[in-house]
This record gives C-alpha cells, structure tokens and sequence, in this order.
C-alpha cells in the first residue's frame, strides 16, 4: 500500500511540474486531456479488462508522441531546468514579463498615431506574459533584435521597404522580428475588416499572451486584438490608456498560474479521498478473487 501511494504521489508531482512548464492555458486542455486518458487506462487493466485496456495504452502512447512534437519548446526547457539541477523551480510558476515603461507606450502610441494620420497600414504584437513560440506564426518573420522607437516602427511599415508587409513583434523594449505573417481567423467577420484585422484576432485567439495593434490602409483606424475580439475604433489617447492600464505593475495579468495552485489545492483535498477509493476498489477485488 505504501509503495501505491509513493508511486501515486511521485506522479502528481510530475503533472504538475509539466504543467508549470507549459503555464499556457491553450496547451494546459491537451494536458488534462492525456491524464484523463491515463487514469482511465490504469484503471481498467487494474479491473482486468484486457481490450479497453489495450486501447487506451495505445491511445496515450500515440497522444504522448503527438504532445512530444507539438511542445518541443515546452520539453527543452523542462529538460533543460533538470540538467542544470534548477529542480525547485520546476514547482515555481513562471512570473510576468516586466511591464514595459511608459516611455516605451509612447514611443509605440505616437509611432501608431502617425501611420494611423498617414493612412499606413500596420500589425504589431506586444508580448504580454511569456515568449511566443515560433511555431505558432505561418512565417517567424526577419530578427531584428533592435531597440524599440518610433522612427524604426514606422519605417519599417513604409510600403517602399522590403519589411513592410506582415507584422512587427515587440518584446519588452525591443523589436524581435519584422515581416511576420501571423495565423488567419476563421472566425465569420464584418466586411469592413482586412487581412490585417484577421491576422491580429487568429494569432490572438491562438495565443493567449500577446495583443495586436492594428492600423487599417484604408481608413486609418486603429483597433486592438485580444483572445479573438477586436476592440475598435480607438483614438491615440484611448490606446495609449489601454496599454498602460496592460502593462501596468498593478495590473495582474491572467495567466495560468492562478490555475495550477487552484489545480494543487484541488489535489491536496481529494488525495485522501482518491486513497480510500483505490482501498475499497483493492479490497473488493480481492474479496472477488477469494
């Protein structure tokens, strides 16, 4: 019995770990998802059926490999964190990115401002928690890897530069990339809406921790995306409340933290009663085979 709920332990301690490597709420479903599959799988070859049993092996063997491809980010630096000995921080959820200074709100709200007077179009994403992976744009995009101002942002969406078409994607005070080409909505939408519109609610509704500034070609409006929805029309001074009540230090940003210590309170409360149903369920097989 000892040995049972030492091995039952031990791997709690690993769902969690994982999922405060991947602290993404999107990812954190499949996740759910692959351990409902394997407490379904244990429990029916516990009660000896041999082809619901077999199934369910096979279907959590094939989903593992399938979640090993979609988060090789995620595995890497989980790998990473055990190979140089940072166990403990395998159980500390992953802080905030530190709000950007307002100094960095204004470059990007007067360099919005004036595209928006100009009739420019533009598309940039603002990180608001953990780096966005890759893998979750159509096209990365050109690194830039340059210090953020006003002059550079709207140079870069100057139709005559090679850059100009696709997205810029701002982390903390810099310019990662440029030229990035960013997931459609499938979602139905107004007319009025352009490809830019569209891009900024997909890679929106793909992932959680970014918002997107758009300004149209057409008529100068500037909107803001978020989880999918467009907030728009926004004057230069609404925007500029936006991000700084965003990016705020007062500001807690929703994040998937909250979840997992919800999600270990959750475990501390049932382990006693999970323990004494695997009793019953032991007991009466046993009483069974007798």
């Amino acid at each position: 019995m000892l040995r049972l709920v030492v091995d039952i332990c031990l791997v709690l301690i690993l769902i969690y770990m994982v999922l405060v490597v991947i602290g993404e709420r999107r990812t954190l479903w499949m996740v759910r998802g692959l351990i409902v599959l394997m407490l379904a799988a244990a429990l029916s070859q516990h009660l000896e059926l041999a082809l619901l049993s077999f199934v369910l092996t096979n279907l959590v063997i094939g989903s593992a490999v399938a979640m090993a491809f979609m988060l090789q980010a995620e595995f890497r630096r989980l790998l990473e964190q055990l190979g140089r000995g940072e166990i403990l921080q395998l159980f500390v959820p992953q802080t905030n990115s530190p709000p950007k200074p307002d100094s960095v709100i204004d470059e990007i709200v007067d360099a919005i401002k004036e595209l928006s007077q100009n009739r420019t179009g533009a598309l940039v994403i603002l990180e608001t928690d953990r780096p966005i992976d890759e893998s979750d744009f159509s096209v990365p995009g050109v690194r830039l890897n340059a210090e953020l101002s006003k002059e550079l942002l709207q140079t870069i969406f100057q139709t005559s530069t090679l850059l100009h078409d696709g997205a810029v994607l701002v982390r903390a005070s810099r310019i990662v990339a440029a030229s990035v080409i960013l997931p459609i909505s499938e979602k139905t939408a107004s007319r009025q809406l352009g490809t830019r519109h569209r891009a900024a609610m997909g890679i929106t509704e793909r992932v959680d921790n970014c918002l997107c500034i758009v300004v149209s070609e057409e008529t100068g409006s500037i909107s803001v995306a978020e989880k999918g929805q467009l907030n728009r029309p926004l004057t230069s001074s609404k925007l500029r409340e936006l991000l700084r009540e965003k990016f705020s230090p007062s500001v807690e940003v929703d994040t998937v933290a909250p979840q997992l210590r919800s999600i270990g309170r959750r475990l501390s409360l049932r382990s006693g009663q999970l323990w004494q149903f695997l009793r019953r369920l032991l007991g009466g097989s046993k009483s069974r085979k007798r």
